[in-house]
C-alpha cells in the first residue's frame, strides 16, 4: 500500500506559476506510474499529466501542453507539477494518483490504484 499527499495549491493570479508536489509513503514508488488529474466543480476528473517509473516519457492534456510540466524526484518519493501561465479555467481540486503498472502513462482514471486528497488551485482574472 502507499499512501499519497499532495501540497502546493492556493490562490494566484492568471498569468502565474504554482508548483504542486506530491509526497508518497512506501518503498516502491519508484516502481510506480504516477499522474495527476483535476476536477472542477460540476465537471468530471480529467487526465492532466503522467509520468513513468523512470520519469523519461512524459504525457500531457491538450490543454495545459507548454504550459505544465511534470517530474519526480524518486530518491524523494515525490512526483511535481510546475504549473505556469496559469489561466482561470485550470481553477480545480488536483489530485495526485499511482498506478502500479509503472513502465507505461495511463490516462483513465480508473485505472490507478492509489490517490492523494486533493489540493485546491484557484487562478483570479
Amino acid at each position: 500500500q502507499v499512501q499519497l499527499v499532495e501540497s502546493g495549491g492556493g490562490l494566484v493570479q492568471a498569468g502565474g506559476s504554482l508548483r504542486l508536489s506530491c509526497a508518497a509513503s512506501g518503498r516502491t514508488f519508484s516502481r510506480y506510474a504516477m499522474g495527476w488529474f483535476r476536477q472542477a466543480p460540476g465537471k468530471e476528473r480529467e487526465f492532466v499529466a503522467g509520468i513513468n517509473w523512470s520519469g523519461g516519457e512524459t504525457n500531457y492534456a491538450n490543454s495545459v501542453k507548454g504550459r505544465f510540466t511534470i517530474s519526480r524526484d524518486n530518491a524523494r518519493n515525490t512526483v511535481y507539477l510546475q504549473m505556469s501561465i496559469l489561466k482561470p479555467e485550470d481553477t480545480a481540486v488536483y489530485y495526485c494518483a499511482a498506478n502500479r503498472a509503472g513502465y507505461n502513462i495511463v490516462l483513465s482514471a480508473t485505472s490507478y490504484d492509489y490517490w492523494g486528497q486533493g489540493t485546491q488551485v484557484t487562478v483570479s482574472s
